[in-house]
This record gives C-alpha cells, sequence and structure tokens, in this order.
C-alpha cells in the first residue's frame, strides 16, 4: 500500500471508520489532481454508485480529509494539507479555472501573525483569490 493510502488508513481508524473500496477509489481520484468537480469526481470513480461518492465526500470533509474550494455558488474538491502540500488558489469567477499558487513562506507567516495579532490560535487556513483569468478578462 503506497504512503498517501497508509495515512488515509491511519487517518480514517484514528476516527473508528476502515478504508472501504469508495472511501479509496475517492481518494484515489483527488490525488495528483487539479480540484475537482463533484460531477467529475463522480465520473473518475467507476464503479462506485453517485450516493456512495457523495457520503464518502461529506465524511472526508468531515474528517479534514477533503476540503471545498468555493467558486461562486459551485465548489470543487482537493485533499487537505494533512494528505498533500498546502498551497493556496486563484479561481477563476467565469470559467471556474482553479490555479494553484506557488509556495509563499513569508505570506504564510504574515498569516500567522495576523491570526495571533488578534489573540486568535490558529489551526489551518485557505486563501483563494477570484477574478478573472487569462483567458476570461477583456482584452
Amino acid at each position: 500500500m503506497s504512503e498517501p493510502l497508509v495515512q488515509l488508513t491511519n487517518h480514517l481508524k484514528k476516527a473508528g471508520f476502515s478504508l472501504t473500496k469508495p472511501r479509496r477509489q475517492v481518494f484515489e481520484a483527488l490525488q495528483n489532481t487539479e480540484p475537482q468537480t463533484m460531477a467529475a469526481l463522480i465520473a473518475g470513480c467507476v464503479g462506485v454508485d453517485r450516493a456512495s461518492i457523495y457520503r464518502t465526500v461529506l465524511l472526508f470533509e468531515r474528517l479534514n480529509i477533503v476540503q471545498r474550494l468555493q467558486i461562486g455558488w459551485k465548489y470543487k474538491l482537493e485533499l487537505t494539507g494533512d494528505f498533500i502540500h498546502h498551497h493556496h488558489h486563484l479561481s477563476c469567477v467565469h470559467c471556474g479555472n482553479v490555479t494553484a499558487l506557488p509556495d509563499d513562506p513569508v505570506l504564510e507567516q504574515q498569516l500567522h501573525q495576523l491570526a495571533v495579532n488578534q489573540n486568535f490560535l490558529p489551526s489551518d487556513h485557505q486563501l483563494e483569490i477570484r477574478g478573472l483569468c487569462v483567458n476570461c478578462r477583456p482584452s
């Protein structure tokens, strides 16, 4: 079993759950990909019924395995920073394209310090910059 699957199995076990075939397929469909819509995730999990995928995603969200990226009134799904490298996003409000931003340790420190300055102990965060991508913005 690959290291990410071992990590997933341990994460599930700590919460009292096991690694089932649908859970494994949803996890693998989200690995090494751009954030996905629910429709794309369902299409990528061949042989798993739609209801099982929705239940798995809800469980994964509750256990902090998967996070939603809000794009207007829609959303895309990706694994959390516990399972992939932490990053931020640029989201096009017109076409829905999501681009991961490169690491910026200075930004990470500033975000942490901003929270601490407000007497807040941060556990995690998401940063999404919404706007128009190069293909959608007016010339």
